[in-house]
């Protein structure tokens, strides 16, 4: 079974929180309910605990979806992670995910407005090993502690950007980490969202769709922007208003079974949330629909 989300961003950032820092808990939740959304990803403004988190979103209609988690695997060892995130995932598991949504930050840029993309870190060919050991050695853990299957964002501005960032991940990794296919952050740096999902069908267990405005795109590359001023800037949008072809996308996922989450960090006063919100679900479920997935 296929299931809609969304994730709060297209309300309130979590890495700029001034942007949307103005807009209530509330509000996220009841606009995505009017927009057909039923469950939703965790951000900033949410309660972290279960028995707090739990009335506020069936209140919405929404089941908990999943949510970030930042890994310092590269500087620290899958035990002491996995002490790190005790917390999240006991969260995750009492309110029912299935995911364990996870991305290497211990060295990223994403976060820092006066860092261009080009400042992004790259691993060294000798890092990758002990890297992927690690990732597979927490992912376990999560899986046996948790029941929680971990998800690898990619992420613009992160050591796993390119599509030969990600295949290399994939390459040292083993089958207990999955991948959640991100077609925005796919699309901008460089990847075939499409080939991804193709050849890594049996491993994706989450899928984010957000578009790219590509004007937005090809001036913050020859500018080199910072990754929050291309997200000001509006790079990303809802599917169906950029550039992305999902219905191409979501054909190489047969057979698949979780959540689909519209995720597109903007600036709600350029653009107003429940709008894109309605537009994005729409069209996903749309192109799910065209694709043979409804």
């Amino acid at each position: 079974m296929i299931r809609i989300g969304a994730n709060p961003i297209g309300w309130s950032n979590d890495d700029m929180l001034e942007i949307g820092g103005n807009i209530p808990l509330e509000r996220c939740l009841t606009e995505a309910q009017q927009a057909g959304f039923t469950g939703m990803e965790l951000g900033n403004k949410f309660p972290r605990r279960a028995g707090e988190l739990r009335p506020i979103l069936e209140k919405h209609g929404h089941a908990l979806v999943g949510g970030w988690y930042s890994t310092e695997l590269l500087v620290r060892s899958p035990e002491a992670e996995l002490a790190a995130a005790r917390a999240h995932a006991t969260l995750l598991k009492e309110m029912g995910c299935s995911i364990f949504i996870a991305a290497e930050t211990s060295n990223a840029i994403h976060g820092n407005r006066s860092k261009p993309l080009s400042a992004r870190p790259v691993l060294g060919k000798g890092d990758w090993k002990q890297f992927g050991a690690r990732y597979t050695e927490f992912a376990r853990a999560v899986s046996d502690e948790y029941g929680l299957i971990l998800v690898y964002h990619h992420h613009m501005g992160t050591c796993v950007q390119t599509e030969a960032d990600i295949d290399r991940f994939m390459e040292v990794t083993s089958d207990a980490a999955h991948l959640l296919l991100d077609t925005g952050h796919a699309t901008w740096g460089g990847a075939d969202p499409a080939r991804l999902a193709r050849h890594y069908r049996s491993r994706i267990s989450h899928v984010h769709c957000k578009d790219v405005r590509e004007a937005v795109m090809w001036q913050a590359n020859r500018e080199d922007w910072s990754f929050l001023d291309c997200v000001l800037a509006g790079v990303y949008t809802v599917p169906g208003d950029g550039l992305i072809d999902f219905v191409r996308v979501l054909k190489e996922l047969p057979g698949y079974s979780g959540w689909v989450v519209v995720e597109a960090e903007q600036d709600p006063q350029k653009a107003e949330p429940l709008k894109f919100a309605t537009m994005g679900h729409a069209n996903v479920r749309r192109y799910l629909a065209e694709a043979g997935l409804a």
